[in-house]
This record gives C-alpha cells, structure tokens and sequence, in this order.
C-alpha cells in the first residue's frame, strides 16, 4: 500500500476536523466585521450662525439608530475615507500574512505558527472591541487581518494533511463551505447584536472557544516526516487510530521513493526554491496567473450586492456560494473531469457568462436576464476559486506547500484589489468591463491546462520527488508509491 492509502485507513479522528473546520466560522465573522461595524447611517448637518451670516459651529444628526464606528467618531464628510481605510487595512494585513506564515510554517511547523496566530488574532480582536480611538481601531483590524490571513492558510493546509490525499477535495470544500457558513451566520448575529462593540466582542468571542478547543491539536504527520521526524509522526498516526477505535501497536512509515525524508535538501526549502526549483517556478507561475484572475472575477461576483438590509445582504454574500461546493466536490472526483479540467472549465464558463451580458437586451425575460447571468457567473466563480485552493495545495510538496499556497493567495489578494478598478472601465466603451472580466476567465482556464492532473495520484513530500520540466504540462512527479504502513 502507498502511504496516502495507509492514511485513508487511519483517518482523522472526527473531533480534530471539527476544530479546525469550525474556526473558519470565527474568520468569516472578522472578515466581514467591518461592513456592519463601518455601517453609515443617514444624517444632517444643522449649522449654527451669528447674526452676520457667517457659521460658527455644526451639528451633526444622525437620523437612523445605529451605533457603528461612524456615529462614534463621526466618520463623515472628509473623515468618510476612514471606514474604507480600515477595511483596506485589513486586506492588506491579509495579503502580509498569507506570504509570512506560510514559509514560517513550513520551516518551524503547521501546529505552533497555527496556534500563536490564533492566540494574537484574538487578542488583537478585543482591542478592535475596545478602541479608545479610530487610530487604535484602524491598527488593531490590520494586526487581525495580519494574523486572519496567516492562520488561514495554515488552518486549511493542516487540515488537508490530516487526512489521506482521497480526502483531500472533501475536507478542503468543506473548509471553503465553512467559511460561507460563516458570513451568513454572522450576518444574523449582527442583526441580534447591533451595537458596534458588543457586535465586535461576540464575534470575537467565538476565537477564545476555538483556541481552547485547539490548543489539543496534534502536529501534521505529513510535515513531520518530510522533517525526517518519522518516530513522531507515526506517535501522531497511532494517536488518531486510538480516536478511531483501532488499536495499531506495531506502526513503521518506510521509505520506498527516489529519496529519504528529511535531508537536508528538504528541510532547507524556503520560499525562494519557488523561483529557484524549476518544476515550482513553473508551476507557481502558471498558478499565480489562474489565482490573480479567480481574485479579479470573485471580488468583482460580489460588486453589486449593496441594496436592501445590510444583514441580508452579508448573509447571502455567504448563502449564495453554497450550490457552488456539491459541484465542486461531484466534478473534481470524476476521473473524466479531475482537478485540471474542473478548475479550467468553471474559469472559462465564468468568464462566458460575463460576455453573454453584453448581448442581453434590456426588455429580456427574468430567465434570461442580466441578472440570472451574473448568478450564474458568480456560481462558476465561486465552484473554480475552490478548486483551486484544493488544487494548489495538491501541486506543492509537504516541505514547501504552506509557502506555494500563501504566494498564490497574495497574488488572488492582488486581484481582489484590481477588481473595483475594472468597471472605471465604461467610460471607454460600456463593454469594457465585460471584456476584461471575459478574458480574465479564459485567460485563466486556459492557462490551467497547463498545470498536470492530480487526481489519484499521490502528493508529493519532498523537492527530490518533482520531476524537470518538460514541454507538456507543467509537471509530473517522479514517484508514484512514496511511503508504507507496516
């Protein structure tokens, strides 16, 4: 038996997935934290004057009731960019945070850098709850997001390397699916919890539960073995068979591929072998490019949703990417649809779907209309940013897959800040924004083509088991049997 299906037999015991899948749910919530928290409410400005006319004071009224960071430090007029700036604050605390974390995780393992973000972003949370001021507010939502985007990365590679690589697609759906979970249910807890610093402090709350909850959380087997700690690693599988009822006293991880575990080679992979190691360059490039464009075409997807209540509208930020993930998990398993042409397809559909709008007249039906089109466009967006995620941390080896996975999450980052700037566009030619938002998609699928299939084929542990370039797709593994169960 291979390694990965001694891995399928020992699992993962239920509880460890819970944890960490759940902890998602507390991310979504500091994610979207800032739409309810920098909500603006309607208001008047009411001027005092002197008898000569000349104003020497204003008052501003608020006409809604609505506690948020606006009305608290009257972020209005020339002081309104704040609340965006906040908000930026906190992507760009992510966007640092994806590169950062995940080379630190490679090098000093998944558990400790997974669980010291986890502890600072919940710290850094509650000095959002409790800002004395917007300075303070605006620097404590960049350390959250700083610590969001690391722990992120982190969370979802640990998860996947729990488990065997079978499980892969279902475990890391799940993780995405969580996450959307998350937003809605946040959406509702803003609407029960309206003041602005109780809001922050509940959703925060959720992460001293999941801190605890993790603090029990074993390393990755994966990455331990690749470190050439292979006595600890098997202690971490014995562990889990215990959980699962299945008593294993007599456990060996053996070598049988190109190369032993844990050389020196290996356990100096850093993040520049992305640019150095052939096969990685290649295939990080290749993989940057399909991640900038998802980025571009997924932030754009949610563009519009800005009418009606704001607790709706985040709850259905999250709800309306639910379809995507039974798709997900249907196509990338099939051995005619895989990973590489799921991922190419649902790019290339989304961007069709975009171009197919610039042909809609105004008087069509609701089935064909515009909007029916843009559901359509963000259901493909959303079923391909998945994929990717899963498919990205299936092309990197253990050594090096948190780095591969925080650098083509900063270029989606990248993309995400793009996006906004694409429909300045109309001013040139109404489909301009249209046409850019088509090529990104089949830019991107096409491009994807490229990169080899991983389905049914075993993850790679070490630099030694990628092969050299080829001219054909951007690369095979030279093992196929790496590891066994004794």
């Amino acid at each position: 038996n291979s390694f990965d299906d001694g891995f399928d037999f020992f699992k993962v015991e239920f509880g460890l997935r819970v944890k960490l899948t759940l902890h998602l749910v507390y991310m979504a919530c500091q994610s979207m934290l800032i739409v309810l928290v920098g909500f603006t409410p309607e208001y008047r400005i009411e001027q005092h004057q002197q008898q000569d006319g000349v104003p020497v004071s204003q008052h501003v009224t608020f006409t809604e009731n609505v506690d948020s960071i606006v009305t608290e430090w009257f972020l209005i007029k020339q002081q309104a960019y704040k609340v965006s700036l906040a908000g930026s604050l906190f992507f760009a605390g992510l966007l640092i945070g994806n590169v950062v974390f995940g080379p630190l995780s490679d090098k000093i393992g998944r558990r400790p850098v997974y669980l010291t973000g986890l502890f600072f972003e919940v710290v850094f949370g509650y000095v959002t709850a409790f800002a004395s001021s917007y300075e303070v507010f605006a620097a404590s939502r960049f350390l959250v997001g700083l610590m969001n985007g690391g722990i992120g990365l982190v969370c979802f590679v640990l998860t996947q390397e729990y488990v065997g690589k079978s499980y892969w697609a279902m475990t890391g759906t799940l993780t995405s699916m969580t996450f959307a979970v998350g937003i809605a249910l946040f959406g509702a807890v803003g609407y029960l919890i309206q003041p602005w610093r109780s809001l922050a402090t509940a959703a925060n709350s959720s992460g001293v539960l999941f801190f605890l909850l993790s603090v029990s959380l074993p390393e990755s087997p994966r990455w331990l073995y690749s470190q050439g700690r292979a006595e600890r690693a098997e202690e971490v599988l014995r562990f889990m068979a215990s959980r699962n009822g299945n008593a294993v006293k007599h456990l060996m991880l053996q070598r049988v591929g190109v190369s032993k575990a844990g050389n020196h080679k290996s356990r100096g992979a850093g993040i520049l072998q992305l640019i150095i190691h052939p096969v990685l360059r290649l295939r990080t490039m290749v993989l940057m490019y399909v991640r900038l464009q998802s980025g571009v075409l997924w932030a754009d997807s949610g563009a519009g949703e800005t009418s009606g209540s704001r607790y709706v509208n985040v709850a259905m930020y999250g709800l309306v990417e639910l379809p995507a993930y039974p798709l997900c998990i249907y196509f990338i398993n099939k051995h005619w649809a895989g990973r590489r042409k799921s991922m190419a397809s649902f790019l290339c559909l989304a961007g069709s779907a975009c171009l197919c709008t610039t042909f809609i007249p105004e008087n069509a039906g609701a089935l064909l209309s515009v909007t029916s089109l843009a559901l359509v466009g963000k259901l493909m967006v959303s079923a391909a940013f998945n994929i990717a995620y899963v498919y990205t941390s299936e092309l990197y080896p253990t050594v090096i897959r948190n780095a591969g996975l925080g650098v083509c999450s900063m270029s989606c980052r990248v993309g995400g800040i793009l996006a906004p700037f694409v429909p300045s566009m109309r001013a040139l030619h109404t489909s301009m924004p249209f046409t850019v938002f088509c090529l990104s998609g089949l830019s991107a699928g096409c491009l994807g083509l490229l990169l080899p299939e991983t389905l049914n084929r075993p993850a790679a542990e070490t630099l030694e088991e990628l092969g050299s370039p080829g001219l054909g797709r951007v690369l095979e593994s030279k093992v196929r049997h790496r590891w066994v169960t004794a």
